[in-house]
């Protein structure tokens, strides 16, 4: 993926969705504008750049800018964290452009150890993916929840394509349209802190081809962070399931997260998980962690 162009993009989007009014320009401001949101030398302005300074980062030239007027273009285009930790994170890739182009060094190898730790969870769903949302191993109550992304043919299962070519996950997601902008979010996010993962750009060319809502949305440049909160299923064999997830950085695999979700005790979502690892005992699936590939 071309960081510049990542960059004039991200850069432009954020910019059109602040108002004048928002940014505090006051009511001289607001007359007749040629473009959404705020204008170039009006995020100067509240950044305390020159227009010409601040133009010519829009155009992709982040490479060496200082963490102070990164942070100053934060404030002036109101980034929320996501947002903010991504103009860092393309920052530093326009600082490699400089040098030379190189892939962050991601492992696609699940460790036995972390295997281990994936067999020993068995009351709860549980996985490990890479940033592009392929899910490298799973233990067999993950592999019951997905189990129709596990019906499909590729290996790995890509949450991702399931999202968007699958026709059953408009109804596994109760809210599909939610977890489609989270979904290319994310990608959107690992684009910006790995532009030269060919897998990635390959996986973004493909959805982009044959789905017209994920180009509609790859295009708006959203970000997120997934770390924490609520997700909700409609599980062919159990039903709803309102599960708590939370997905944790491996610091010895980069570009690795393992992801577990939980129940609430007492709540419907809680039996219905119950439910589910009775209806994974009967699965003939491979038991274990290392069927994700299978």
């Amino acid at each position: 993926m071309d960081n510049r162009s990542e960059i004039r993009e991200f850069l432009a989007s954020r910019r059109a969705k602040v108002t004048p009014q928002q940014a505090g320009l006051g009511a001289a401001n607001t007359g007749h504008r040629r473009v959404p949101g705020l204008r170039r030398e009006e995020v100067a302005l509240l950044a305390g750049v020159s227009s010409e300074y601040y133009a010519r980062l829009e155009r992709g030239g982040l490479g060496g800018v200082s963490g102070s007027v990164l942070e100053a273009i934060a404030r002036a285009l109101q980034l929320d964290e996501a947002e903010r930790e991504h103009l860092y994170e393309l920052a530093r890739t326009a600082g490699a452009t400089l040098r030379t182009p190189r892939r962050r060094r991601t492992s696609e190898q699940v460790r036995p150890g972390i295997l281990a730790v994936l067999d020993a969870i068995t009351e709860a769903p549980a996985f490990v993916r890479n940033g592009r949302l392929d899910l490298l191993a799973i233990n067999p109550l993950g592999r019951a929840l997905y189990s129709q992304a596990f019906d499909g043919p590729d290996r790995p299962v890509n949450l991702a394509r399931y999202n968007f070519l699958d026709p059953t996950a408009r109804t596994f997601y109760p809210d599909w349209d939610r977890a489609a902008n989270n979904t290319v979010a994310l990608l959107r996010t690992e684009a910006g802190r790995d532009p030269y993962n060919r897998n990635l750009s390959d996986l973004v060319g493909e959805l982009s081809t044959r789905s017209d809502e994920f180009r509609t949305l790859w295009a708006t440049h959203n970000v997120r962070l997934h770390r924490t909160g609520v997700k909700h299923f409609n599980h062919p064999a159990v039903g709803t399931l309102d599960l708590l997830f939370e997905a944790m950085p491996l610091p010895a695999d980069p570009g690795l997260t393992l992801t577990t979700y939980a129940a609430e005790a007492g709540t419907p979502s809680y039996d219905g998980l119950k439910l589910l690892a009775t209806w994974a005992a009967t699965l003939t699936s491979t038991p274990g962690s290392r069927s994700a590939s299978q």
